[in-house]
């Protein structure tokens, strides 16, 4: 791969997410302070540094699994103080996770399913039962899922529990996933950790198929550097909980605190 290219007829939008002057502390242990930037609609934003940057802990601020205790999260328009999981999803804002958090004994079909519950009108007992608008809403939902399942090449094991496939499928069903829940923006923590070369060229190119295709708007979270100057429009750079670096793939290569922090001297 090449340094991404714009697409023909892709465009960048406005600003989608706003996270403004974020600090985040476990006692004593400050794991983000005052951090700031943007993510553009339609767009690909990479988050890098070093093990114990703050990256993950970004991701878990945006969508409500931690609470700062000072700045604020302005996603489409309404700012909030704090955001929650349930609220983050119902504005659209789906996620991933560095360890696989898929139902191991379900099927591939059924764990995307999942990912279906907050665009499912009925209830769960009117879901078991499974008669008259319930059934027509049901089989609505698993035509989605299956163009999913298709989407991501995952037909022949459709069936299977996923704790019986490969990991690199399980992370291509995560994926999945939150793809289900029609998200208007994708958190991606560490897509492609634990994969081997061709994984990783699949995982990258599903990736860029979603943003190209759906017009999702994409944060990844990555330690692979190939992978994050390849496919991302924007990398913002975190060491010990602070930005270090803001910018254009090119633009962050160049910078010197970033090449002193995270990819060397020898970069």
């Amino acid at each position: 791969m090449s340094a991404r290219d714009p697409e023909p007829g892709r465009r960048i939008g406005d600003t989608l997410l706003q996270v403004q002057h974020i600090s985040l502390a476990f006692g004593g242990v400050k794991a983000l302070t005052d951090i700031s930037f943007d993510v553009r609609e339609h767009e690909i934003r990479a988050i890098i540094g070093p093990n114990g940057a703050g990256k993950s802990s970004m991701l878990n601020c945006i969508n409500g699994v931690y609470s700062p205790q000072q700045g604020e999260i302005r996603f489409s328009g309404s700012t909030f103080r704090k955001m929650d999981p349930h609220k983050a999803a119902t504005m659209g804002i789906a996620r991933t996770f560095q360890n696989i958090a898929l139902f191991k004994g379900m099927s591939v079909l059924d764990n995307i399913m999942t990912g279906r519950n907050l665009k499912m009108r009925s209830n769960l007992l009117a879901q078991a039962l499974y008669i008259g608008p319930n059934r027509q809403e049901e089989l609505a939902h698993r035509e989605k899922v299956e163009q999913i399942i298709d989407f991501l090449q995952i037909e022949s094991v459709r069936k299977t529990p996923v704790g019986r496939l490969p990991y690199g499928v399980q992370k291509r069903v995560e994926l999945g996933r939150a793809l289900a829940a029609e998200p208007r923006l994708l958190l991606l923590d560490e897509p492609m950790a634990g994969m081997n070369i061709e994984e990783k060229q699949d995982m990258c190119r599903f990736i860029l198929d979603v943003n190209d295709e759906f017009g999702t708007t994409i944060v990844l979270i990555e330690h692979d550097m190939g992978v994050v100057m390849d496919i991302s429009d924007r990398v913002v750079v975190l060491d010990y909980g602070k930005k270090i670096g803001d910018g254009t793939p090119a633009e962050v290569r160049a910078n010197q605190a970033v090449i002193d922090a995270y990819l060397g001297v020898s970069h």
